[in-house]
């Protein structure tokens, strides 16, 4: 009876997932993030990269810095498992987007706290996950805690905008040093309304940037004598057709159980229009909708098309020979853009008018799979925790570092940190923020994620 006892104790004991002393790793998390805020990483990461450094080294845990070009540093580090199963890539950025300092009511760089929030820079994007994730990790190797994978961090450079400073440089030049078969990234996040979370997203697919241009020729001339092949008229006439068109609707994997499971939790009246939208009787009137009122979702079930920059002229008395226009086009992964492009064509039908294509920095692949260990360990511990919301996958609408690593086969899942649509709305914006309380709320979840899909078994 004593030895069965002490099996069945050990055999708990093993299955037992590791507790986090919350309200140490809490704090622990306030402070980094507070002052990581402070540094400045708009232009260079590496002074960001050697903050975060200085934690594993106190800790005496091995890491370093990589760097395509000096000052675009890259952290990476590793705590060894016992290797029957494939690494777990734990993966947030360090650069943060610029700010336009007269419209902040703080500084930007300030780290401030004030009413329960951390105002910054880069709170949201990136550093709060960043920050997170070396908590997380700092926690696995303080506690020695056995795991059945590697568990690699990374800090990068260059996500906004620049990925060749960042992940296309550690796939292209230190794989070994990153390969991995999971990675939990940016890109999802914990919808919060009165202090409750209510929706969990977890981004398993992403649409990918393809920008196009229009080009108007035409001949320069006074503009006291107008002409009709002004470059300047045709282009405006071409934008102007796009503001009711649309590509068509197109659902994937990801927003068909998305949007499946919204309507489950959603008003009857909002239910109908998720379930209409792959109904061909009702697709154009839904669609009509969320073109006007519902943005996000609008932007989830197709490739969209934004014209956001417009050039031309010199001089107010001069016809210019030429004008131009950039378009923002959001590309579903699976979109044909040589035939996209055919129908732009066709749709403004002007000889006057070329498109180009201005490329693309990230790959279009595939969604990363619902069955996945890390999306259930997600559901599991979204139960658990926020017993009153729901998780549902997601297709982020911008752009993440984990298409370069779903192109390397990796199965990448995006998380974030949470807030309510008002907090979430200052992400690249004037005053960004995170609550503290909601900074606790997700480093349970996570920390709960990583160690059910890491911790041995």
């Amino acid at each position: 009876m004593k030895t069965l006892f002490l099996l069945l104790f050990t055999a708990s004991a093993v299955f037992a997932q590791p507790v986090l002393n919350l309200d140490a790793a809490h704090k622990e998390l306030v402070s980094i993030l507070t002052n990581f805020v402070r540094i400045d990483t708009s232009v260079t990461e590496t002074k960001g990269a050697e903050y975060l450094k200085s934690f594993l080294d106190k800790e005496g845990i091995a890491s370093e810095i990589l760097e395509l070009e000096p000052g675009r540093g890259n952290l990476v580090a590793r705590l060894k498992g016992n290797g029957s199963k494939k690494p777990l890539l734990l993966l947030g950025h360090i650069d943060v987007v610029g700010v336009e300092r007269e419209k902040w009511t703080v500084d930007p760089f300030g780290g401030v706290i004030k009413n329960g929030f951390i105002y910054g820079r880069g709170t949201r994007d990136d550093k709060a996950m960043t920050t997170a994730n070396l908590v997380i990790f700092l926690a696995l190797h303080r506690m020695k805690v056995p795991l059945d994978r590697d568990v690699i961090y990374v800090a990068e450079a260059g996500e906004e905008g620049a990925p060749y400073y960042g992940i296309e440089f550690l796939i292209k030049k230190h794989w070994n040093k990153i390969e991995c078969e999971y990675a939990i990234n940016e890109g999802g996040g914990i919808l919060e309304k009165d202090g409750k979370a209510q929706m969990v997203r977890v981004a398993t697919a992403e649409k990918v940037p393809r920008p196009l241009m229009l080009t108007a020729k035409g001949t320069s001339g006074h503009g006291s004598r107008p002409r009709p092949d002004n470059p300047i008229l045709h282009l405006a006439m071409a934008i102007a057709k796009l503001e009711t068109w649309q590509p068509p609707t197109r659902l994937n994997e990801t927003t068909r159980e998305y949007f499946k499971r919204l309507a489950e939790t959603s008003s009857p009246e909002r239910a109908a229009l998720f379930r209409g939208l792959e109904d061909p009787s009702k697709t154009e009137g839904i669609q009509e909708q969320f073109r006007l009122n519902d943005l996000t979702h609008n932007a989830m079930i197709r490739t969209t098309i934004s014209p956001n920059i417009i050039r031309g002229g010199f001089r107010s008395n001069v016809i210019p020979g030429d004008a131009n226009a950039t378009l923002d086009v959001r590309a579903l992964p699976d979109e044909d853009m040589a035939s996209l492009t055919n129908q732009l064509a066709r749709l403004i039908n002007d000889p006057a008018i070329t498109i180009t294509s201005l490329g693309g920095s990230r790959p279009a692949t595939p969604p990363s799979p619902l069955n996945g260990e890390v999306f259930l360990a997600a559901e599991k511990h979204q139960k658990r925790l926020f017993p009153d919301a729901i998780t549902v996958p997601s297709m982020t609408t911008g752009a993440t570092d984990s298409a370069q690593l779903r192109a390397k086969g990796v199965k990448a899942y995006g998380f974030n940190v949470g807030g309510t649509e008002e907090d979430n709305s200052t992400m690249h914006g004037n005053d960004e923020r995170v609550s503290i309380e909601s900074l606790r709320l997700f480093l349970d979840y996570l920390w709960s994620v990583v160690t059910e899909v890491a911790v041995a078994k």
